[in-house]
C-alpha cells in the first residue's frame, strides 16, 4: 500500500482532512472547557486494540518509513514494541496474520471484541506516556474524548474494541469518554459536540483499493528485520 502510485495524492487529501479534524477538535475543546479531561500522559484510551481503516494504515506506515530515515533509533524502538505485541497476541488475531487484515465473519468480529483489550498501543512510549506517532495517529484517536456522533457502521464496533471505548457513554451513536464530562449536564455535553468529517474521510477511502480491509495499529508499525539504527557520531 505504501508504494502505491496513488499514495502521494491520497496523503495530500489526508493532510487536508487532518486540518479539518484538528480545527473541529480545537473548537470542541474550547466549548468543552474544564469538562474535557484529556491531557498529555492520560493513556487510558491508548490501551486495547481497535480497528483502523486503510487510510489510517497508510498514514501510519508513511510516518514509520519517514521516522526510519530521520529518527531510526526511535523507529526501531516502536517496531520492537509492535513485534512484541504481535508475538504475544498474534496467535489469537481474528483475521489474516500475514496481511494483518481483520476478518469480517460474525465469529471473527465477536472474537475481536475480546482481543488484546488490556494491551498498550505499540506507539505509546512507556517512559513518557506519550504517543510516538502522534501526528500520524488514527482517526479514532483524534476524535476520542469530546462528545462525538459516530457513524452507524462504527457504533458498537470501533467504540467497543478497547476497554477505554467500551466504557464510553453511547446513545444512538453519541459517545463520550468516561473520564470527561463527568459533572456536565446533558445540555453542556451536547453543546460541546465535535463535528467529525465522516463524509470527507469516506471520499478518500472510496479511492483506495477496495480489497484493503481494516487492520490494527501494530501491523502498521513493523520494520524489515534488518532495520538497524544509524550509527551515531562519537
Amino acid at each position: 500500500m505504501l508504494h502505491d502510485s496513488s499514495s502521494p495524492r491520497l496523503l495530500q487529501q489526508d493532510a487536508k482532512l487532518i486540518q479539518i479534524v484538528n480545527a473541529a477538535l480545537a473548537d470542541a475543546t474550547l466549548r468543552a472547557g474544564e469538562h474535557l479531561a484529556c491531557r498529555p500522559g492520560c493513556t487510558q484510551c491508548c490501551h486495547g486494540a481497535f480497528a483502523i481503516n486503510p487510510l489510517d494504515a497508510l498514514r501510519l506506515r508513511t510516518a514509520m518509513a519517514a521516522m526510519a530515515e530521520s529518527q531510526p533509533t526511535q523507529a526501531v524502538a516502536i517496531a520492537a514494541r509492535a513485534h512484541q505485541f504481535l508475538a504475544e497476541f498474534g496467535p489469537d488475531f481474528p483475521g489474516n496474520p500475514d496481511t494483518g487484515i481483520l476478518g469480517t465473519s460474525p465469529e471473527e468480529e465477536a472474537a475481536f471484541e475480546e482481543f488484546a483489550n488490556e494491551a498498550p498501543c505499540p506507539a505509546l512510549n512507556p517512559e513518557t506516556g506519550l504517543c510516538d506517532l502522534y501526528e500520524a495517529r488514527p482517526m479514532t484517536c483524534r476524535v476520542f474524548g469530546p462528545p462525538v456522533r459516530m457513524r452507524p457502521s462504527t457504533i458498537g464496533d470501533q467504540q467497543e474494541d478497547s476497554d477505554a471505548t467500551e466504557d464510553a457513554r453511547e446513545d444512538d451513536g453519541f459517545a463520550v469518554c468516561e473520564l470527561c464530562f463527568t459533572t456536565a449536564t446533558p445540555e453542556e455535553t451536547t453543546a460541546a459536540e465535535m463535528t467529525v468529517p465522516h463524509a470527507e474521510e469516506q471520499a478518500i477511502l472510496d479511492q483506495m483499493d477496495p480489497a484493503a480491509g481494516d487492520t490494527i495499529v501494530a501491523y502498521c508499525l513493523t520494520l524489515p528485520p534488518n532495520s538497524q539504527p544509524a550509527p551515531t557520531a562519537a
